[in-house]
């Protein structure tokens, strides 16, 4: 039997992919999974098991939409029961819990996953993959939905001798009175480093790259609250230390071990440092070796991530897709498409395109009359309360099409797939569309949000729009393929941007303009 699909990993995103094939029960598919259980990673990952993914039950509104904003574990499923938040109510849930909700959302979306089942070779014969997992499963299209499962390791001398965030003991115990260097400035470094405070003598963090906060960039990858109580040891002199630049060479000497180091604040001064354990904490990359050279996809980024289109197909293998973790490859530090509250609506929009490209369905859309009010009050009405494009910020937009007196709303569109495919339909051939999206401002990140000295653009102010530099929705209007203007909604602290003399009557403005320039 040769499948229509088939999907690699029971994780967040295999689960969700395979919700939507179950659902709409068009499509022979199947999920392998090498474990016994679905989302195996979260069985061991993060190491010290506290999920920094949001999660709050107490919102106020009993809105499921808007909801999902506040509720980063989720996958997305019309059954209320399969919402996290009504597992728990910490806002940093333990990593067991996301183990009992994915067994749950296995089960209960009936999702076909075959476990146990590791996959160990992949190939193409004759446009077909054959995938070896104990047995020979055969498949037209292939979704690879792995993860980042093998570590990443940058090219130091001697990085072997490190011990790796996936294998070192978490128990502080285990480090007492003992100088240790963490290699790395992410998470999982500082998740270490704040785990072994209290019974080292001393910690570094060493790596290239500057500690850049999450409440800074708004990327949720770099380091986060919940993690950097090392700081406080660091900046307020209490033993432990960052080291910016570069590791030269790791060696043993004796019973630890010695680190040479190229410090970049200092005239690129070396030193030689003495630690008696060395850990590297330095991320995870994709593992490609079960592919065999018929179908061995390009990688990218380091050789971190499989090169992707906009549509998440391989760049050099037809028919091999990718979901989850694996796809921020596309919005790489800049959006959210390495999580589940980013990928979720990313493995949904794969669906729209799996579902487009090989069985012509029409991404879904609603009838509008194509006038400025009509577009207005559809684009008011999902800005303040969409999540998807809350959550994939700049990365997915909702889509208004527009040919003569008809338009057509499309729900969350990744913006780089409408610009290189568009959405045109035998019956709806347009050439005016408008791009709706929630941005951050521009530069947002290179100014400190808790500096009271820098001026910010006030609230609700129209003409000043354009400068805001919290999330606020743009609306672009496209015409042939070309942006051929922009309009800022006005920022707004409560992210209502409902007011009629703020919001809505400068949409319907511009709108008018764009549609009146159309029409001529």
């Amino acid at each position: 039997m040769t499948l229509d699909y088939l999907i690699i990993g029971a994780g967040p995103a295999g689960l969700q992919l395979a919700a939507r094939l179950e659902a709409d029960g068009k499509h022979d598919y199947l999920v392998l999974e090498g474990a016994d259980i679905p989302g195996a990673f979260f069985a061991r990952y993060p190491r010290h098991r506290q999920l920094i993914s949001i999660n709050k039950p107490h919102t106020g509104s009993d809105d499921p939409e808007a909801n999902l904003r506040l509720d980063w574990n989720s996958l997305l499923s019309d059954d209320p029961a399969l919402r996290f938040t009504g597992y728990t109510e910490r806002y940093f849930p333990d990593a067991e819990v996301m183990l009992r909700y994915l067994a749950d959302f296995a089960a209960k979306t009936g999702a076909k996953v075959r476990y146990d089942s590791r996959v160990t070779s992949v190939a193409k014969v004759d446009g077909i993959f054959e995938v070896q997992a104990g047995q020979t499963y055969r498949a037209r299209r292939l979704i690879v939905a792995t993860g980042v499962s093998r570590p990443y390791t940058p090219p130091i001398p001697g990085l072997e001798l490190a011990e790796q965030y996936a294998d070192m003991s978490v128990d502080p115990r285990d480090y007492l009175d003992q100088k240790v260097l963490i290699i790395g400035k992410g998470n999982s470094a500082f998740e270490t480093a704040d785990n072994l405070m209290e019974t080292t003598t001393l910690i570094h963090l060493a790596g290239p790259s500057s500690v850049r906060m999450a409440w800074r960039t708004h990327y949720v990858g770099h380091l986060r609250a919940v993690n950097n109580n090392f700081l406080d040891t660091y900046q307020l002199k209490s033993a432990n230390a960052i080291l910016d630049g570069d590791v030269r060479r790791i060696e043993r000497d004796g019973t630890g071990f010695r680190v040479t180091f190229a410090f970049s604040r200092a005239d690129e001064v070396t030193k030689e440092l003495w630690y008696d354990r060395v850990l590297a904490c330095t991320g995870f990359a994709f593992d490609p070796s079960i592919f065999d050279d018929t179908c061995r996809p390009e990688l990218t980024i380091k050789d971190r991530f499989p090169a992707q289109t906009s549509a998440w197909e391989s760049v050099n293998v037809p028919d091999l897709y990718f979901a989850g973790t694996l796809t921020q490859q596309r919005d790489f530090k800049r959006s959210t498409s390495g999580f589940i509250h980013g990928f979720r609506y990313a493995v949904r929009a794969l669906h729209k395109i799996l579902e487009r490209r090989y069985d012509d369905t029409p991404w879904p859309s609603a009838a509008l009359d194509a006038t400025a009010q009509s577009i207005t009050d559809a684009v008011i009405a999902r800005v303040n309360r969409t999540s998807a494009l809350w959550q994939q910020f700049g990365f997915l937009a909702d889509v208004v099409t527009v040919a003569g007196p008809h338009a057509r709303y499309h729900d969350e569109v990744p913006v780089d797939y409408f610009t290189e495919t568009g959405l045109r339909t035998a019956d709806h051939d347009y050439r005016h569309a408008f791009v709706v999206t929630l941005e951050y401002g521009p530069e947002h990140d290179q100014v400190d949000p808790f500096d009271i000295t820098v001026s910010r653009v006030a609230q609700n102010v129209v003409g000043q729009a354009h400068a805001a530099a919290y999330l606020h929705p743009v609306v672009r209007y496209h015409r042939d393929g070309q942006v051929v203007a922009t309009h800022h909604l006005a920022e707004n602290l409560e992210n209502q941007w409902d007011r009629p003399d703020v919001h809505v009557a400068p949409l319907t403005a511009f709108l008018d303009r764009c549609l009146s320039s159309a029409q001529g």
